[in-house]
């Protein structure tokens, strides 16, 4: 076998399993965690095998700063919930959106995509999810609206500033891009998303959020409060946690490392026993990432994803043809991110696009396609982006038959959202080129 056969069998292969291994995630014919985690184990199997990939590099595939700061932060949520903080916030934000389900959407919506613009995305819906689900028992109305609203929009959110979202710090690292910069030229395009998104949420759930709610939530919400000791000293470890996020990049702090300060203070001022705490964690969450981040690794080890960008980087080059490869990069990028995660194909993009300069290709808008793609790409499936993931967890916890978000509702709800934000993006990324040249 030639080497050029072997490299195409090994591509071949490793999609197979990936594809196999999806298959048993969105029919759900075992549990998603499950299915991640015996395609994981094929992956290295198969990879040992035909030498493309090995037990090291499988390890080394888990991003460890993202499952650590999913660890941290879910600690922390899981401090705070006996505390009745959430309990109080969800009381707050029911009154201030006067009991009304599409104003709750909006309010709740914006809250995300706001906060997701200068904090992770993951932290915001590791917040909002849990709270979100209380507002609506408040109200007795179904969450599944709001919790997919919340992902889809904090992944928009995201991806309107240099540290919204993991690829966006990259791209600007790569490409010297500063926060400024970065504002300026996605913001614009992410709030015609989000309105546009918006309208399509409040349109796709219009009869659920067409129930009407009896009146205004009339509980005090200061009673809610079951321990206001531990609520300020788990509130100041918090605090801590929010600033640092915001300054983390300036003292080169990984955000999971910022996370486990806030944990290592918690401890400190509230000592809980461990046993419950571990206890309450989402495993399952965090099993389910480390096996998808196994399979996408084994993909990654084939050169597949450097082949499709080595494709697009050979268009850039052709005289006339800068507008099409970055319309082709953002839908490119788009679809990858809706089945494998973003990292990996944004890392495997930066040197392509970085050298194309060489060739006298004016790189600057490929930069904004990229993070444009990988950034709307993540609503395409449940598992496109880990805020989807944890929102979905959040509908299981939640026990009601229909809260419970599967991954045929979200592929119903969250593709043509997807698809409609694409083209909106795409049109505006059109019309306005030459800046964004």
């Amino acid at each position: 076998m030639t080497t050029e056969s072997a490299i195409t069998l090994e591509m071949g292969v490793a999609a197979l399993v990936l594809v196999g291994a999806y298959v048993l995630i969105f029919s759900e014919v075992i549990h998603r965690t499950s299915a991640a985690l015996i395609g994981a184990v094929v992956m290295v199997g198969v990879g040992e095998w035909l030498g493309f990939y090995d037990q090291a590099s499988a390890v080394l595939a888990i991003d460890a700063n993202t499952m650590l700061l999913l660890t941290g932060m879910m600690m922390l949520v899981t401090l705070l919930r006996p505390t009745g903080g959430f309990d109080y916030l969800a009381i707050r934000i029911a009154k201030w959106a006067k009991g009304e389900p599409k104003r709750l959407l909006v309010y709740l919506g914006l809250a995300v995509s706001l906060i997701s613009m200068v904090l992770d995305n993951v932290t915001t819906v590791l917040i909002f999810a849990p709270l979100t689900v209380l507002i609506t028992r408040l109200l007795a109305i179904n969450p599944m609206p709001y919790l997919m609203a919340e992902a889809m929009l904090s992944n928009i959110g995201g991806i309107a500033t240099l540290v919204g979202d993991p690829p966006n710090i990259m791209i600007g690292s790569h490409a010297g891009i500063d926060f400024n910069t970065f504002l300026l030229h996605m913001g614009p395009i992410v709030a015609a998303v989000w309105v546009l998104v918006v309208l399509f949420i409040l349109f796709q759930f219009r009869q659920p959020l067409s129930v009407p709610v009896n009146g205004v939530v009339h509980l005090d919400e200061r009673q809610a409060i079951t321990d206001p000791v531990g609520l300020r000293r788990l509130g100041f470890a918090l605090a801590v946690v929010v600033v640092l996020f915001f300054l983390h990049h300036h003292f080169h702090l990984y955000p999971s490392y910022v996370a486990f300060i806030g944990v290592a203070l918690a401890l400190v001022l509230v000592r809980p026993r461990p046993e419950p705490l571990f206890g309450k964690l989402e495993w399952s969450v965090l099993v389910f990432f480390a096996g998808l981040f196994v399979l996408v690794g084994g993909v990654e080890a084939t050169g597949l994803l450097e082949l499709i960008g080595e494709r697009l980087a050979a268009l850039a080059v052709e005289p006339g043809k800068l507008l099409l490869t970055g319309l082709l990069l953002m839908w490119v990028a788009a679809i990858l991110s809706a089945v494998i995660d973003n990292i990996p194909f944004t890392v495997t993009m930066l040197p392509i696009v970085a050298g194309l300069e060489g060739h006298g290709v004016n790189i600057m808008p490929l930069w904004w396609a990229l993070a444009l793609g990988v950034g709307l790409g993540g609503n395409g499936s449940h598992i496109g982006a880990t805020a989807n993931v944890i929102c979905i967890a959040e509908s299981e916890r939640a026990k009601l038959p229909e809260a419970r978000i599967t991954p045929m509702i979200w592929l119903q709800r969250g593709l043509p959202t997807t698809l409609l934000s694409l083209v909106l993006a795409s049109i505006i990324y059109t019309l306005f080129f030459p800046y964004f040249s």
